[in-house]
């Protein structure tokens, strides 16, 4: 079995931003894995793999699974706890594509995510997932293990950069970091996080 990922960009996945609960709850909706047509990587995801992948994500949420996504993604398929941004609540076909519902989490890096999307940056998500791959790039036994939010890319096929280096990198990006991590009853600690991100973000564009 093969590490598979998929990326698409903010267009190509119809992003499309739901605000729950009087606002308090933020999600992402839209296509995590085009079926049907080759893509970037040269690899055709059959649309019976990913109806059959799609259904049984599915089913396990519905059972009470909770699948995690990160922001931007590790080599593997393991979870890591500290980069999680948002879980799967959903996910059903749609045609020949895939479609999920995000909900992006209060942890430091949901509320990274949060913060860009409210400044109006333009993210897209990547499914993380395992299968078999044949000679022409045909995909079969596919499995999704989760989708994670990232940077789209510049160009086509510009391979994104983590939303974590940007930040750590960013002058005052690891103070805005820790600050993250005490939000969480602190509301003037949260706007301070939120001015602090918006200015590092304008400095990135």
């Amino acid at each position: 079995m093969r590490n598979l990922r998929e990326h698409l960009t903010f267009d190509q996945a119809n992003v499309v931003l739901e605000n729950a609960n009087e606002g308090k709850d933020l999600y992402l909706k839209g296509i995590i894995i085009q079926g049907g047509i080759r893509n970037a990587n040269q690899r055709v995801y059959p649309v019976d793999e990913i109806g059959r992948a799609v259904k049984t994500l599915n089913d396990q949420i519905s059972g009470g699974y909770t699948p995690l996504g990160e922001v931007d993604h590790p080599e593997g398929l393991n979870i890591n706890i500290d980069r999680v941004s948002h879980m799967i609540t959903e996910c059903w076909m749609d045609g020949s594509n895939g479609y999920g519902k995000l909900k992006i989490l209060p942890t430091p890096m949901g509320q990274l995510v949060k913060t860009m999307l409210e400044a109006g940056v333009k993210l897209g998500v990547s499914s993380r997932g395992s299968g078999e791959v044949d000679g022409t790039g045909n995909v079969a036994d596919f499995e999704i293990i989760t989708v994670d939010v990232v940077a789209q890319p510049s160009a086509p096929g510009a391979y994104p950069t983590p939303i974590y280096e940007h930040l750590m990198n960013a002058r005052g990006g690891y103070k805005a970091y820790e600050l993250a991590q005490a939000t969480k009853e602190d509301p003037k600690a949260q706007k301070y996080l939120k001015e602090s991100l918006i200015n590092i973000i304008s400095k990135l564009q």
